[in-house]
């Protein structure tokens, strides 16, 4: 006897002019991803339904939706593809703040806080292991090939994260192999499966790649910036999480870079050692260095890069959308 209920839809994000153009077929994913979380274990369904009620603005299935279209793609996979890469977001966000022993994402209590590390770490899994089925029915081997690699690139890149905490020496190019890993690969697996979804042209196919990795690029400079910069109650969480975790972000490494030896040691040891006691001295030097600016600056770079690719497709409201999210990587401020 199963105990299931059918859970109400997930909240869906503020409107805006990006969901708009695919209003539709976003409300075919909400109802997707409800359909999808059925289990006969309820605690499944309790924090699955959870994590995907906590908030967000869904970019991942998004960008699967505006590119599929933006290539004139009339079937209805791209929902079911849509819906499995929230899925694996998902799935790689329980297990991050177990990892991370997070306490709050989005203004609200993790998982792992609400329920414990087990359940969280399992409902991953079911949630992963779900996103595969759901590949199955997509019917293209080619994008299994592409999710299937990525899910290995993002593994890679969170471990490699792990063994980064706490350490000073790391360079701007390992931090941005680390962040291509870590954020921007699913970002990248997102647009690059619609475009193969929707039959692409090889130059469509590679641009619409290349547009979601500097998307998620940019996405995340941006991230790492608004722990140094942004508004805790606009982004659920504490400024400076980053450096009590001892992450060295871009901000840190260009402060080090740039910093006197003095500036540079005292960051090093912070970066060692985790914790806020020295957050008001390490923001001093962050600003005193340009830090926030250049990592902005780099983060610029990558959105410009993003609307450079789009030039391959043809004009349609999906492709406007697509640009208005490059530029809206960059504006956001949580």
């Amino acid at each position: 006897m199963t105990a299931n209920v059918s859970p109400t839809p997930p909240a869906s994000p503020t409107p805006s002019p990006l969901h708009a153009v695919v209003a539709d077929d976003f409300d075919a994913v909400n109802r997707t991803i409800v359909e999808q979380l059925n289990s006969k274990v309820p605690l499944v369904e309790t924090i699955g339904q959870y994590i995907i009620e906590s908030g967000g603005k869904r970019l991942r299935p998004l960008l699967v939706l505006l590119a599929a279209r933006s290539i004139g793609y009339a079937g209805d996979k791209h929902i079911t593809l849509a819906t499995l890469i929230e899925f694996m977001h998902t799935s790689t966000l329980l297990h991050d703040d177990v990892v991370d022993e997070s306490h709050m994402r989005r203004g609200k209590k993790t998982a792992n806080d609400a329920w414990g590390n087990a359940p969280s770490v399992l409902v991953g899994d079911f949630l992963y292991s779900r996103s595969f089925q759901m590949m199955v029915g997509v019917g293209s081997m080619r994008i299994m090939a592409i999710l299937s690699g990525a899910t290995c690139v993002i593994a890679e890149g969170e471990v490699l994260q792990l063994t980064n905490i706490g350490n000073p020496s790391i360079s701007e190019a390992d931090y941005f192999e680390t962040i291509q890993g870590k954020t921007a690969m699913l970002f990248e697996a997102a647009s690059h499966s619609g475009a193969v979804l929707a039959a692409a042209t090889p130059e469509q196919e590679r641009a619409l790649q290349h547009y979601g990795r500097y998307l998620g690029l940019a996405f995340q400079l941006i991230d790492d910036l608004l722990d140094y910069q942004g508004d805790a109650e606009a982004m659920g969480k504490n400024v400076g999480d980053d450096l009590a975790e001892g992450k060295p972000t871009l901000p840190l490494i260009h402060a080090m870079e740039r910093g006197t030896p003095a500036q540079a040691k005292l960051i090093r040891q912070v970066i060692r050692k985790g914790g806020l006691e020295q957050l008001d001295e390490v923001l001093e030097i962050i600003n005193a260095t340009g830090a926030l600016e250049y990592t902005r600056a780099r983060a610029e770079e990558m959105a410009d890069k993003a609307l450079a690719e789009l030039d391959a497709l043809p004009p349609s409201p999906y492709r406007d959308s697509m640009a208005q999210l490059a530029r809206l990587a960059v504006d956001r401020q949580a």
